[in-house]
């Protein structure tokens, strides 16, 4: 999903914030109206999570692991399988790498710790919008390791075969470039890199743009 393609860039992000302490999720609730945000929903529950989410379709979803009812993995699990997933911003307590590995894995576009400034959240929250992957200090080089891992096992070999062109534009979407981006570099319409994409998700059995990013970098494609 792409902020711009709603709307192209007319109106505000659309933000959804999920925590189940009443007096946090106000704070950031707070602070993002202030930054010019358009804070959609708020709720501390992961079933009414996925249920609004739905219906007011955020472009980012800020995300705490901790909530009464389902995890926020499930949340964010459920969130990518939607129709027009939205990116997900882990706002979470826990640094402890297994929470974050098991939150990127679900499909959570970034990871901040509750310990993080109110710029650095906020800029995060810009940063996800855009496409970025963000995670507090120190997790990024554990995500990345765990992938390099991934990435050293034997590829199978009769894997899905993607032409020159789907494999130039999952190079570029995984290094965090929009379909405008993507498609001013290679010369192309807005329109072909996206059947690009469409076409990529479908060989692969993919579902998201989240999705497409863990791929390439499990084959080695984001030139890290």
């Amino acid at each position: 999903m792409n902020v711009q393609d709603r709307g192209e860039g007319r109106r505000a992000m659309r933000i959804m914030v999920v925590d189940d302490h009443p007096m946090w999720r106000d704070a950031v609730s707070r602070d993002l109206g202030e930054a010019g945000y358009e804070v959609v929903a708020a709720t501390g529950e992961g079933r009414q999570a996925l249920r609004i989410a739905a219906a007011v379709r955020p472009d980012v979803v800020v995300l705490d692991l901790q909530l009464p009812d389902l995890s926020g993995v499930e949340v964010a699990r459920g969130l990518g399988a939607s129709q027009d997933p939205p990116r997900v911003l882990v706002l979470s307590a826990s640094a402890e790498p297994a929470d974050v590995l098991e939150a990127v894995k679900a499909g959570a576009s970034g990871y901040l710790v509750k310990s993080a400034s109110r710029a650095e959240f906020l800029d995060a929250v810009r940063r996800t919008a855009e496409g970025d992957a963000v995670f507090t200090p120190g997790l990024a080089g554990l995500v990345l390791g765990e992938y390099r891992r991934l990435a050293a096992r034997p590829a199978a070999p009769d894997g899905p075969r993607l032409t020159e062109r789907e494999t130039e534009v999952l190079r570029l979407v995984a290094k965090g470039l929009s379909y405008r981006q993507i498609a001013e570099r290679l010369v192309v319409s807005h329109r072909t890199v996206q059947n690009h994409v469409q076409n990529t998700l479908s060989k692969l059995q993919l579902h998201n743009r989240v999705e497409l990013v863990r791929y390439a970098m499990e084959q080695g494609l984001t030139g890290e």
